[in-house]
């Protein structure tokens, strides 16, 4: 599937290989010798049989997107007071080329929303727009291209849903076998679905259909509903492109388009996906895009697809940052005292009234493993990573929202697809290995407008080259910072975090401290120059090095961690070496942290 034959050219397809995960006993790139490499497939390139539509020798059918009507308190608000109203909710706004910016409005009321939209509104008890909506709404109605900057969880989904629903009443209606008016792309199937559910609940008295196509589902279903005909869907960019390719539905039709969490989609790699999509669709539709962050990367796609024709809208700094009302509370600990650590904080949670917590971890064994361990301690806990079918995942998201299961196990594939108002705790039982994940993850508490949230996290040496970022993003909130993270953020700037000398064979430099993410190792595997805590060398320049290799860096091991096998699997010897466990103290409190 991923660009071989079979499976990429089999075990062994590039460079050799013993075994090891990143390179093993004879170097080879990629994993049991060179991964996915394999010859090209058909499927070596997703979207690659699809053309590229000559749109300039296309006869394209006319479509109204501008049907934004001033509402008169509005047109007669003064500019003094909507200087205030920026600078309270701290909004940017920069015009490019020859558009102008609506005003924003303060009151769904004023955006012109049919009766049967502000009905719905009204029924899910919504007050007042959010400052991203209050921006949104006006511009989106407008016709306009937008850039939005926001974090997540400040109600970028209406901003977008509901001028979709408006734009797709001007147009004619669509027959069975068309393609869709409006398409939404999102980076998870987790995130689909919840922008499906919301979008349910407002075109449920509209003639307005919708569909959601996401992979780890089965097609057919999903076939069926775009055969139909949908006016809304909501997609991941990769099973999008699946089905454009089998000639399932087509974009023909489509004169709305969202980008949402443009960020993350380009982060986890749908850059190609994206494009191959964009392609497909007429150049004069209107495009939104939202990000939490405004990375070069999204700048780029912005710059490529909407040249100097959009509107920017930032809300709030757009510097990386956390929510202030979530108390962050940071362990500096060692690898090892991390699962009694955990316990003792799980068992301390438990006991609030308001317990539901999210744990988040690395790698889908320790979440499978964690799991297991607190349903031997007679706690209600299940896990969400990857390697669960969608129906497993389905049935366990719905059991942690009804509060059935107050601890949800996740990897990252969740840490953006969660929207659930009530999450009371994070633990951050790994440390994520970009620090704008880290923001995500605790983002999943503190979400409704006036919730606060506390966020655990274990910080260990391997996790050294993310202390300066964090100790900034802890500074910003007026969070407490721990003496050893400021240290430790220190050895780093100086070049002391990063393990011993290089060392060529089996051993190498001595040298304390190395751990995940030195030269050569990685924030979940042992490896690096220095090995883990105390090994000879271990890391990148013995046998093969990296993290799986013979000499691959588990703790405290002379060769680092056996044959092939990471920090979680140590040999023997490497067991027999690790230091003695000891009683780890109480976790601490909230009142131990306020400041």
């Amino acid at each position: 599937m991923y660009g071989g034959s079979s499976y990429g050219g089999g075990y062994g397809g590039g460079g050799g290989g013993y075994g090891g995960r990143s390179g093993g006993f004879g170097g080879g790139g990629g994993g049991y010798g060179g991964g996915f490499g394999g010859g090209g497939g058909k499927f070596a390139d997703p979207g690659s049989r699809l053309g590229r539509p000559d749109w300039k020798r296309m006869d394209l059918m006319p479509f109204k997107k501008d049907f934004y009507k001033e509402h008169e308190d509005v047109a007669n608000r003064g500019s003094s007071a909507i200087r205030d109203w920026t600078q309270e909710k701290e909004v940017g706004v920069i015009e490019k080329g020859n558009n102008k910016c609506p005003r924003p409005v303060f009151k769904f009321e004023e955006c012109n929303f049919p009766s049967y939209i502000l009905k719905c509104i009204q029924k899910c008890k919504f007050t007042e727009p959010t400052a991203i909506q209050s921006i949104g709404f006006p511009i989106g109605l407008s016709g306009l291209n937008m850039v939005g900057i926001s974090r997540t969880g400040s109600g970028k989904t209406l901003a977008f849903l509901l001028p979709s629903m408006l734009h797709i009443r001007a147009q004619e209606p669509i027959r069975r076998g068309d393609g869709p008016i409006a398409v939404v792309l999102l980076p998870t199937r987790e995130l689909a679905q919840q922008v499906e559910q919301v979008s349910k609940d407002f075109v449920e008295s509209s003639d307005i259909y919708t569909t959601c196509v996401f992979g780890g589902a089965p097609k057919g279903p999903q076939i069926r509903d775009l055969e139909k005909g949908c006016e809304i869907v909501i997609a991941t960019p990769g099973r999008l492109l699946d089905f454009l390719e089998a000639g399932k539905t087509n974009l023909k039709r489509c004169t709305y388009l969202v980008l949402d969490e443009a960020d993350r989609m380009l982060d986890m790699g749908f850059e190609p996906q994206i494009r191959k999509i964009i392609d497909q669709i007429r150049p004069d539709r209107q495009l939104l895009m939202y990000s939490a962050t405004w990375l070069k990367e999204v700048q780029a796609l912005a710059d490529d697809f909407l040249g100097d024709n959009y509107i920017h809208a930032t809300i709030g700094s757009t510097k990386l940052s956390c929510n202030k009302r979530i108390l962050q509370i940071v362990d500096i600990c060692d690898q090892y005292e991390k699962d009694e650590k955990l316990m003792k904080l799980i068992s301390h949670l438990m006991e609030e009234r308001e317990s539901k917590t999210i744990v988040f971890t690395e790698t889908k064994r320790r979440a499978d493993e964690l799991t297991y361990k607190m349903k031997r301690l007679r706690w209600e806990a299940a896990a969400i990573h990857g390697d669960k079918s969608q129906s497993e995942r389905d049935h366990v998201l719905k059991r942690f929202r009804s509060g059935r299961i107050p601890i949800l196990i996740a990897t990252d594939v969740a840490s953006r697809g969660l929207d659930i108002n009530d999450v009371k705790f994070v633990v951050n039982f790994d440390f994520p290995g970009q620090i704008e994940d880290y923001v995500h993850r605790i983002g999943r508490t503190a979400r409704g407008k006036d919730a606060k949230g506390t966020s655990y996290t274990f910080f260990t040496q391997g996790d050294g080259k993310h202390a300066a970022g964090l100790v900034t993003l802890l500074k910003d909130a007026d969070q407490r910072i721990p003496e050893k993270l400021t240290q430790m953020a220190g050895d780093w700037a100086m070049g002391r975090g990063r393990g011993g000398g290089r060392g060529r064979g089996r051993g190498g430099g001595r040298g304390r401290g190395g751990g995940g993410g030195g030269f050569g190792g990685s924030s979940r595997f042992q490896g690096g120059y220095g090995g883990g805590s105390s090994s000879y060398g271990g890391g990148s320049s013995s046998y093969g090095g990296g993290s799986s290799s013979y000499g691959g860096g588990g703790s405290s091991s002379r060769n680092g961690g056996g044959y092939g096998r990471d920090d979680r699997s140590r040999s023997r010897r490497s067991r027999s070496r690790s230091p003695p466990r000891r009683s780890g103290r109480s976790p601490p409190k909230y009142d131990d942290y306020r400041r």
